[in-house]
């Protein structure tokens, strides 16, 4: 990876050098485009924020449920806001959401391993859309201050 950052610098000085070629409507869209992938950029952050969250409340939720002696009653949550009086059964299968409405059964440590590897992978997706979000970023105020340089040349100066 050390060698895709040492290379990541030149392109940005030849995107600065090719932005001055540009017009100035040519700069204006470029700019609108990269402020819209930043912005899709930062749903997609927010949306793995909140999946991650959920995750760890599951993971929490496993544990806490395999301390649970076999026979308690409890609340068994059908939606989000609707639970349905329940008795456990068995402490040590759970039903993993797969997603698409598949659910696997699996042992307790193997649905705390999926939720541990599942964290890992959102983790490492969003260190990768922040850096990638962080260059975006960096493009588009090259690109607006291109554009604010070209534009005072083409104002009339009194």
């Amino acid at each position: 990876m050390a060698s895709s950052k040492g290379g990541a610098a030149s392109p940005a000085v030849l995107r600065a050098s090719e932005m001055e070629k540009m017009s100035v409507e040519q700069l204006k869209a470029l700019k609108e485009q990269i402020d819209l992938e930043v912005n899709l950029l930062q749903d997609s952050l927010n949306n793995i924020k909140t999946a991650t969250g959920r995750l760890e409340t599951t993971a929490t939720s496993l544990h806490d449920l395999s301390l649970r002696p076999q026979g308690k009653k409890m609340l068994v949550p059908l939606t989000a806001s609707l639970y349905v009086p329940g008795t456990l059964d068995d402490a040590d299968k759970v039903l993993v959401d797969i997603g698409t409405g598949y659910f696997v059964e699996k042992t307790m440590n193997e649905g705390k391993d999926y939720c541990e590897r599942k964290i890992n992978l959102l983790k490492s997706n969003f260190e990768q859309l922040i850096e990638l979000a962080t260059k975006k970023k960096t493009v588009s105020d090259e690109a607006g201050a291109i554009l604010q340089a070209k534009l005072r040349q083409l104002a009339p100066t009194n």
